[in-house]
């Protein structure tokens, strides 16, 4: 099933809401701001969307720039960060089956369905 880790107060994630809705196909919303996710399984989104951790993080949100900029992070340490304080991920992300994408710009979606 598709998922798409969603933040309605983004205009990006509603955006990419509304392809997925117009796509027709079946897909869940997961709220990441509510239902906050596990070191692991963003470790597992950042494999399938085959980037760097420190590419999913939102460098300008002021937790980040005020407890993480300018510091050498590991990679574990930087998924931790977006653990803990999950609006430095990056939205929406969409997955469809081994196929993941950034909704940024949201047209990319169109890609994985």
């Amino acid at each position: 099933m598709i998922k798409i880790y969603h933040n309605n107060r983004c205009s990006k994630s509603r955006c990419g809401l509304e392809i997925l809705e117009k796509s027709g196909k079946s897909f869940e919303i997961i709220k990441y701001l509510e239902d906050t996710l596990s070191a692991k399984t963003l470790k597992d989104i950042i494999t399938l969307l085959k980037i760097k951790p420190i590419d999913l993080v939102r460098k300008n949100e002021a937790i980040w720039k005020e407890n993480y900029k300018n510091k050498i992070l590991t990679d574990t340490q930087i998924i931790n960060a977006m653990a803990e304080n999950p609006k430095l991920i990056e939205r929406p992300i969409i997955i469809n089956g081994n196929k993941a994408v950034i909704g940024r710009p949201p047209e990319l979606i169109l890609d994985i369905l």
